[in-house]
């Protein structure tokens, strides 16, 4: 049933049932029964749902349709069969949903909250996904009911970022969400994930982002990086890099191992040895021993005016073209990383791009910063200083 306190089992039977504002009368679909979709039936939502009934034994296809945001909420936890979100500015769950056949991500993420893992996108049995991307997505938390193999179709709204875990039982529940977060001050999360803790020193672990994963099964996992997971602040090559896990019990990152790896330090595939996830908070990508034996020369110290009249606007090291294999980080006095590009090309203009100590893409301060470049094809480090002005 669709209308506020009518109490009718509501069957759809190979037709297609398009829910608008106008039919209903009302801003949102409430279930208050017992409603099911049988068969070959099509059925649209074009405004928010409210299930607070009885509704999880569909078949056929539910759409979710919008130019505007839906939101699906209520005390119960509708199960679909096939769906397809084509919802532009996303569809919210306040409750968790369920998959038991496809779901077809056309336009709009699927945004869960971050700080409760109780609402998620749940795949159930032999459920998949197609059409993930970008923008289009889960940004938040993806589930997975009895499943020992599953992709999470997660990111963090602007880029997808899929972690496959490979579990060696059938899982009755796992969940998985991503995070664009510094670990060590997220503002998604409550706890704090000190990077400078960890089981070794010539561990690192990165400060980019991170994976926050549930199973109880012992698993591997698979993690992807990309330019802006900045790899090479944590790992000389590819053979360094390795899975790290904040061990909740320790308080502490530790590595969790790197049994295939392929691609460069802009983009590839890691996965690890196998661990329980239940047993780590949060996991990222890290590396062993960084950057080490490389010789260290001095290059020159500049001055840098970011004012926009053309003079000291950039800071230009002559002759980087001739070692386009590269990675620029920039520290304020106090040691904290302020700006990072793997393959620097001159395009440093005084703007951030972490966000350790102030906004990223917020103006510096004028004072001293030093910098290091490093030259992948010559072992070698370049240190100076740039004094930026206003």
């Amino acid at each position: 049933m669709i209308e506020k306190y009518q109490h009718t089992k509501y069957h759809v039977f190979g037709l297609v049932l398009i829910l608008t504002n106008i039919a209903l009368g009302q801003d949102a679909v409430q279930n208050f029964g017992n409603l099911q979709f049988h068969n070959t039936a099509s059925v649209g939502f074009h405004i928010d749902l409210i299930d607070n009934g009885t509704f999880d034994q569909n078949l056929g296809l539910t759409g979710f349709y919008s130019p505007n945001q839906l939101t699906v909420s209520g005390t119960s936890n509708p199960i679909f069969n096939d769906v397809e979100i084509v919802t532009e500015n996303g569809l919210v769950l306040n409750t968790w949903i369920g998959i038991t056949n496809n779901a077809n991500f056309i336009v709009g993420d699927v945004i869960t909250s971050k700080t409760d893992s109780g609402t998620y996108l749940n795949f159930i049995d032999t459920a998949f996904f197609t059409g993930t991307g970008n923008e289009t997505h889960v940004n938040g938390y993806a589930g997975a009911t009895n499943k020992e193999l599953i992709t999470f179709p997660v990111g963090d709204g602007q880029r997808v970022r899929h972690l496959t875990l490979t579990s060696s039982a059938i899982n009755d529940l796992a969940k998985c969400a991503y995070f664009f977060e510094d670990p060590n001050n997220p503002s998604s999360l409550t706890g704090q994930f000190n990077t400078e803790n960890k089981e070794f020193e010539d561990l690192q672990v990165s400060n980019f982002e991170f994976w926050k994963l549930e199973s109880n099964q012992p698993s591997v996992v698979t993690l992807a990086w990309d330019s802006n997971s900045n790899a090479p602040s944590f790992a000389d090559s590819t053979e360094d890099l390795i899975v790290v896990g904040w061990n909740s019990t320790e308080n502490r990152w530790e590595s969790l191992g790197n049994t295939g790896v392929t691609g460069n330090l802009t983009t590839g595939i890691i996965s690890s040895e196998t661990f329980v996830p239940d047993d780590y908070e949060i996991i990222t990508l890290g590396g062993n021993e960084l950057l080490e034996p490389f010789s260290v020369l001095e290059l020159d110290n500049y001055f840098l005016t970011p004012n926009n009249d053309g003079i000291n606007d950039f800071l230009e090291i002559e002759g980087i073209e001739n070692f386009p294999n590269n990675y620029l980080k920039i520290y304020n006095r106090y040691g904290i990383l302020v700006y990072s590009k793997l393959n620097y090309f001159n395009e440093f203009n005084g703007i951030s791009n972490q966000n350790t100590v102030i906004r990223r893409d917020a103006s510096l301060a004028s004072g001293i910063y030093f910098y290091i470049l490093t030259v992948t094809d010559t072992k070698q480090k370049y240190q100076g200083y740039m004094y930026i002005s206003e």
